[in-house]
């Protein structure tokens, strides 16, 4: 086994910024006020498999449809600078679709708010630089978090306040950023 604390560290980090589940609160808030009631177990265990698997088979896919692992982190870059965008400018440019409130632990929580597009992206471009079993524990430290933030959503929202979560994602926007030239430079050479 190869574990290094600073790639766990590293991946957790990304994770975390990605899926942003601080930021997620008013989304989770809302959502909870809609439908009566989010299963926070099941929407964590769901979007631990999706985001294992996708570690793990995600390669074979794009290997299969002639996509190296290197294009697929530059492109992730790319996903993960807009997102940045986002966080840092508080501009929506992804839409979700309202038909999916009614079933709203696995759609829209465990994907796409947790386990989607950007998420699946920083997984192979985590891939292209770290070892997996880092890669493995940083998803678990990520889905408990997840799991601690849906089942007290109301609570920290509570502490935090608007300007507290809306703090929060600017400075993880920041750090997405800084990720996503990262991520640019080392798979283009510049």
């Amino acid at each position: 086994m190869n574990l290094n604390f600073k790639e766990i560290a590293t991946a957790s980090m990304v994770l975390f910024a990605v899926i942003d589940i601080i930021g997620s609160i008013p989304i989770i808030i809302d959502l909870r006020q809609k439908t009566g009631h989010i299963q926070s177990e099941k929407a964590s265990i769901v979007s631990l498999i999706i985001m294992i698997l996708f570690l793990f088979v995600g390669e074979s896919i794009l290997s299969l449809i002639g996509i190296d692992v290197s294009s697929f982190a530059i492109a992730g870059s790319f996903i993960i600078f807009f997102l940045a965008l986002e966080m840092i400018l508080g501009i929506k440019l992804y839409k979700e679709d309202e038909n999916s409130v009614k079933t709203a632990s696995i759609v829209p929580i465990a994907f796409p708010l947790i386990a989607g597009a950007g998420t699946m992206t920083s997984l192979l471009s985590l891939r292209a630089e770290y070892a997996v079993e880092n890669i493995v524990i940083a998803i678990i430290v990520n889905i408990i978090l997840v799991y601690a933030v849906l089942k007290s959503s109301v609570f920290i929202e509570r502490i935090l306040g608007k300007g507290g979560i809306a703090v929060l994602r600017k400075v993880f926007g920041v750090i997405l950023l800084a990720i996503a030239v990262k991520l640019f430079r080392t798979n283009t050479g510049f």
